[in-house]
């Protein structure tokens, strides 16, 4: 893991992503990158606008293709909560990221999740937030080379357990 000099933070909506990759950066000295940020700004529309209006298909086609454009160093990267659908995307953010899977059990992520078309959450139509969570969580735990399970920690808790927790070699 010593060439990866970015670390990109992959979990469910509403886990903390953004929350706790700003404060990661900060206290690295890190720049940070919130993907649905980027694809929002680069499409000129909200997750939720891109999803209604492409499908759900060529939503994950549109988040793959921004992800495989960037490139940078020394970034803390939250990502979509879809990104794990397309393995180039996952490659991608491999060659470059410490990849760490912000993890939170079911109960807690219901608390925190409601509105999943208002967030633009990709979902396809009559799945439950219940069949998000199993279908996702074997694929996170797949990419991740570090998992951090958040409970019901603070975001500041959470990324001083990743600081601690990351390999020493990391750069």
């Amino acid at each position: 893991m010593k060439d990866k000099k970015n670390i990109a933070l992959i979990g469910m909506p509403a886990v903390g992503k953004s929350t706790v990759g700003v404060l990661l950066a900060k206290k690295m000295g890190f720049d940070f990158m919130d993907t649905d940020i980027l694809i929002q700004a680069k499409e000129h529309q909200t997750l939720a606008q891109i999803i209604a209006r492409h499908g759900l298909e060529q939503f994950l086609e549109i988040e793959k293709q921004h992800l495989l454009d960037i490139r940078c160093t020394r970034h803390v990267i939250a990502t979509g909560g879809s990104v794990i659908y397309k393995p180039e995307a996952m490659r991608h953010l491999a060659e470059t990221c410490v990849i760490v899977y912000l993890a939170v059990d079911l109960d807690v992520l219901k608390t925190r999740l409601s509105d999943v078309i208002t967030r633009g959450v990709a979902i396809s139509p009559g799945k439950t937030i219940d069949d998000l969570y199993r279908e996702r969580v074997p694929l996170y735990e797949r990419y991740a080379d570090l998992a951090v399970h958040c409970r019901k920690q603070f975001p500041e808790q959470v990324a001083k357990q990743i600081i601690q927790s990351m390999p020493k070699d990391r750069t």
